[in-house]
């Protein structure tokens, strides 16, 4: 039976992907608890299984779970915002 862990490589991708403090925006979470979609967050880190943690602009800090939920990297602007 094979987990469904990601490998080390796909978790150091993510990683590179969802720098710490890059802004993201929720694109889909399937908790009854979730932020609503569109809810736009700080990332403060991705764990060893490959979820990415976000400070959540609504206070929530819910993991972006790695292959369940979807988020998306926000460009950032000239300004820094």
């Amino acid at each position: 039976m094979r987990n469904r862990f990601p490998s080390r490589e796909t978790v150091e991708r993510i990683r590179a992907q969802y720098p710490v403090g890059c802004r993201v925006e929720l694109l889909k979470m399937d908790d009854i608890q979730a932020p609503p979609i569109g809810t736009k967050g700080t990332v403060t880190g991705v764990d060893d299984i490959g979820s990415i943690m976000v400070s959540w602009d609504n206070g929530s800090s819910l993991h972006v779970v790695y292959g369940e939920d979807f988020c998306r990297k926000l460009e950032e602007t000239r300004d820094g915002q």
